[in-house]
C-alpha cells in the first residue's frame, strides 16, 4: 500500500548489497522495472531480518536477477560484515575504509571517533581531489598506475568510484597499455599482497591453501601463469598485474562486487634469464615446469578452485600458445571457464570486423583476411571470425579459404619450395595445420601476400616489434580496396603493427582502423580528423 515508503526503507537497509535486485508485487504479479545496486558497503546493518521487515510494505518479494533471464527466489550473497570489527580494523581494511567520507553517525557507530580528521568529505569530493592529483602526472602513466594501486590498497570504495566515474581515463591506466610497464616493475615496486600465488612446492596442498582465501563467496577468478604477458613474453610472477587489472575492470565495468573476485598466479617458474638473475624478483626462482608435471599442477589447482567455489567463473589469461588451447579444450566442457586471449579477443574482434564491414558497405562474407600472428590469440580470433561467416551463410571450408595466416617465417601455404617451405620444415601442429591456404606459397612474406591474395583486412596479433604492417602493404591494399580495414591489435603500444597515423596517411584517409591499445585522434594535412577505434577484449565485460 505504500510503495514509496517501501523503496525509501530498502534504500536505507540495503547499503551493503551489490546484488542486482528486482521487486515483484505479489498482488498483481507485475515486475517493478526500477532497480538499484550499491557498489560497496556503507554500513554493516544488512541482514535477512531487515529484508523480511521491508517486505511487509506492499507485500514485496525479492528475486536475484541473472543474465539468462531466470530468477532465483530468496538467493542472497552474503554482504561484507563489519559487526565484529573495531574502528581501527575498519580503517585498515581497504574493503571497508572510505577515509574521511565516514559521517559523524558512522564514526560514532563504528568506533571511529578520534581516528579521523574532523572534516567530513563526501565521496564526490574525494574523487575530485584524487583525479586532480592524478591529472598532474598525465605525462607519467606508470606513476599514475602506481597511484591507483596505492589507492586500491587502502580505500577500495574510493578506488572503484574513481574507475566508475572516469572509466575512459582510468581504463588505459589500470589495464592496457600501462599495465605492461606495471608488470615489468611488479617485483621492484611490490607493496601489498593481492590475490593468491601457487608454486610447484604446493603440490598436494592446493585444496587446503584455497581455504586461506578469506572470502566465502567468489564469482570470478582470473588466473595466469605469466608465460605470455601481452606482447612482453615470459614475465613469471610479475604477470600478476594482469589478473589484478582485469578484475578491476570486471568490478568497474561489469558490476562484480570487489570482494567477490580473486586474481591468481600459477607461479611455476620462468625461463626469463633476466628475472632469474634479478635479486628483487619475487617469484619462484626456477626454470618453468613443463610436460605432464605442469598439467598435473594445473589440474590440482582447477579442482581446488571449484571445490571451494563450485559456481565460480574461471578465466584463463595470458598463457603461452603451446598451453592455452590445450587447457581450454581440457576444461571447457566440465567447468565454467573461458580463455580471454582465444575467445575474448576473438569475440570483440568479430564484433569490430562486422562493424568495419558495415562502414565499408560490405557484408562479412565479402571480406578476406591476412592475419599476422599464429599464436593462441591469432588463431582464436580467426576461428571466431570463421564462425561468424558460417553463421552468415558461408560454408566453413570457404570461410577458412578467406584467411592467410603468417608466422614469423611467412605465410602458412602450399609446400611448393618457392620460399623454402619454412613452416612445413618446422612442422605444422594440429592448431596451425587446418589454416594452410594453398592460394599462396609457404613462407611468402606478408608484403607479397597482400599483392597475391589481396586481403581486405589486416589483423595484427603477432606481438612482435612494431612495424610489421608497412607502408607498401597498406598502399597496395588501398589500390584495390576503397576502405581497407587495418587492425593492429598487439599490446602494449610499442608492439603495435602500425600506428593509426600511419594507416590513415598511407591510405589517404580511407582506412578503417581499430587498435588494441588506445591512440590519440589523428589529424591529416587536409584538415580531416579521425578517431581510431579500440578493439580490446576488455569490452566483452
Amino acid at each position: 500500500q505504500k510503495p514509496r515508503e517501501a523503496w525509501e526503507y530498502l534504500a536505507r537497509c540495503l547499503p551493503g548489497s551489490h546484488s542486482l535486485l528486482r521487486l515483484r508485487n505479489l498482488s498483481t504479479g507485475r515486475q517493478d522495472p526500477r532497480r538499484f545496486a550499491v557498489l560497496l558497503p556503507a554500513a554493516p546493518m544488512l541482514c535477512r531480518g531487515s529484508l523480511r521487515r521491508a517486505t511487509r510494505f506492499g507485500r514485496l518479494t525479492f528475486h536475484r536477477a541473472y543474465g539468462d533471464g531466470t530468477d532465483a527466489r530468496a538467493r542472497f550473497l552474503k554482504p561484507l560484515d563489519a559487526r565484529h570489527s573495531d574502528g581501527w580494523d575498519i580503517l585498515n581494511n581497504p574493503l571497508w575504509n572510505k577515509g574521511t567520507a565516514f559521517t559523524w553517525a558512522e564514526r560514532e557507530r563504528l568506533g571511529l571517533r578520534g581516528l579521523l580528521p574532523a572534516q567530513v568529505r563526501t565521496i564526490e569530493e574525494q574523487v575530485s581531489n584524487f583525479v586532480t592529483q592524478l591529472s598532474a602526472m598525465d605525462d607519467q602513466p606508470l606513476m599514475q598506475n602506481l597511484m591507483l594501486q596505492d589507492l586500491q590498497a587502502r580505500n577500495e570504495t574510493l578506488y572503484h568510484r574513481v574507475l566508475v566515474d572516469h572509466v575512459e581515463k582510468m581504463a588505459p591506466l589500470v589495464y592496457t597499455p600501462t599495465v605492461g610497464a606495471a608488470c615489468q616493475h611488479f617485483s621492484s615496486r611490490y607493496q601489498r599482497s593481492r590475490g593468491m600465488f601457487f608454486t610447484p612446492e604446493d603440490a598436494g596442498e592446493m585444496g587446503v591453501m584455497m581455504r586461506n582465501w578469506p572470502r566465502s563467496e567468489t564469482q570470478v577468478v582470473v588466473v595466469t601463469d605469466g608465460s605470455r604477458i601481452l606482447g612482453l613474453g615470459d614475465l613469471g610472477a610479475n604477470g600478476m598485474g594482469i589478473p589484478i587489472g582485469k578484475l578491476a575492470l570486471y568490478c568497474a565495468v561489469g558490476g562484480i562486487a570487489p570482494h567477490r573476485v580473486l586474481p591468481v598466479m600459477l607461479d611455476f617458474g620462468t625461463n626469463n634469464e633476466s628475472l632469474l638473475r634479478d635479486p628483487l624478483y619475487r617469484g619462484y626462482r626456477q626454470p618453468r615446469v613443463t610436460g605432464d608435471r605442469y598439467y598435473a599442477l594445473v589440474d590440482e589447482f582447477v579442482r581446488a578452485v571449484f571445490s571451494r567455489f563450485p559456481n565460480v567463473l574461471l578465466q584463463w589469461e595470458d598463457f603461452s600458445s603451446d598451453k592455452a588451447s590445450n587447457l581450454l579444450a581440457k576444461y571447457r566442457e566440465n567447468y565454467l571457464c573461458f580463455n580471454d586471449d582465444i575467445q575474448g579477443t576473438g569475440c570483440v574482434t568479430l564484433a569490430g570486423v562486422i562493424a568495419a564491414a558495415r562502414n565499408a558497405g560490405k557484408a562479412l562474407t565479402d571480406m578476406s583476411f591476412l592475419c599476422a600472428g599464429a599464436g593462441s590469440a591469432g588463431l582464436g580470433v580467426c576461428a571466431q571470425i570463421v564462425d561468424g561467416m558460417v553463421e552468415a551463410g558461408m560454408s566453413r571450408e570457404e570461410a577458412m579459404r578467406r584467411f592467410v595466416i603468417c608466422t614469423s617465417q611467412g605465410a602458412i601455404g602450399r609446400a611448393d619450395g618457392a620460399h623454402g617451405d619454412p613452416n612445413h620444415a618446422r612442422g605444422l601442429n594440429v592448431e596451425r595445420a587446418p589454416w594452410q591456404n594453398d592460394a599462396v606459397s609457404d613462407g611468402t612474406p606478408m608484403s607479397e601476400v597482400v599483392s597475391e591474395f589481396k586481403p581486405t583486412c589486416l589483423l595484427g596479433l603477432a606481438a612482435q616489434p612494431a612495424g610489421l604492417f608497412t607502408e607498401g602493404m597498406v598502399r597496395e591494399m588501398a589500390s584495390y580496396c576503397d576502405s581497407p580495414v587495418v587492425m593492429p591489435m598487439s599490446n602494449p603500444t610499442a608492439k603495435s603493427e602500425c600506428t593509426p597515423q600511419q594507416a590513415y596517411e598511407w591510405s589517404d584517409g580511407r582506412a578503417i582502423v581499430a587498435t588494441g591499445s588506445p591512440f590519440a585522434p589523428v589529424s591529416l594535412p587536409d584538415g580531416r580528423t579521425f578517431i581510431p577505434s579500440q578493439c580490446n577484449n576488455m569490452y566483452i565485460f
